[in-house]
């Protein structure tokens, strides 16, 4: 389970989030549902422990995450896959080098089954064959795709999803949708912030509503009139 509990959050002098409390039961699936600049990915970031909050809790299985010297985190975020919503990917690097990092930072499997994961983990993005393109061959459809590859490539228990199907053909945002399932249906713990309803509804176990910083769990069926 994690929890959030009465979080503040000021970016350059103006609050982003205030007071938000919100729980996601492990082996589920939590949409956070907001137009742009509501405060989604400050949200999301915050709650996979790549952002401190300014005031609140964020808990992991009743873990608090601790900061600065005293911090605890890295295990946690060892056990999570987080995608960008613009990729945050390497030009330097290759797409198999890319989403190789995660597991070459932690030096943890040989060389000849880090390729056969990388190659694995492309085809069920739809992307096989690409090991070798440059960041710069790629549509941005296809970014966001080896951003979820390489978010999924440490077989992670929490995935941390910012806009999962934007930018995406309908064919590709199927995909998603059908990995993102899947990843729920073996036990793992999804949050999405989304301005996708659809996304929302068909994967959704509970969605909370997000506008001008405030977070509230609906309690109804959602239209986009209740968030944008």
């Amino acid at each position: 389970m994690i929890r959030l509990k009465k979080i503040y959050k000021m970016i350059r002098g103006e609050p982003v989030l205030r007071d938000v409390s919100m729980e996601v039961p492990d082996a589920s699936c939590c949409c956070v549902l907001g137009r742009s600049g509501a405060g989604k990915t400050v949200l999301l970031k915050i709650t996979a422990g790549l952002i401190v909050p300014d005031a609140g809790e964020v808990s992991y299985d009743g873990r608090a995450l601790k900061y600065g010297i005293l911090g605890n985190n890295q295990e946690i975020i060892r056990g999570t896959g987080f995608l960008f919503q613009h990729g945050a990917l390497f030009d330097g690097m290759n797409v198999g080098e890319n989403v190789a990092l995660p597991l070459r930072e932690r030096n943890c499997i040989p060389t000849i089954e880090l390729k056969e994961r990388v190659q694995n983990i492309l085809a069920q993005v739809g992307l096989p064959g690409s090991v070798h393109l440059r960041i710069r061959e790629l549509s941005g459809g296809m970014i966001k795709l080896v951003a979820l590859a390489r978010a999924l490539i440490t077989e992670p228990r929490y995935l941390f999803l910012d806009e999962p199907t934007g930018g995406l053909d309908p064919v590709s945002r199927e995909r998603v949708i059908n990995i993102v399932r899947s990843f729920r249906a073996e036990g793992g713990t999804v949050v999405a912030v989304t301005h996708d309803l659809d996304f929302a509804q068909q994967l959704a176990d509970r969605i909370y509503l997000i506008r001008e910083g405030v977070v509230h769990l609906a309690e109804r069926e959602v239209k986009k009139e209740d968030y944008e």
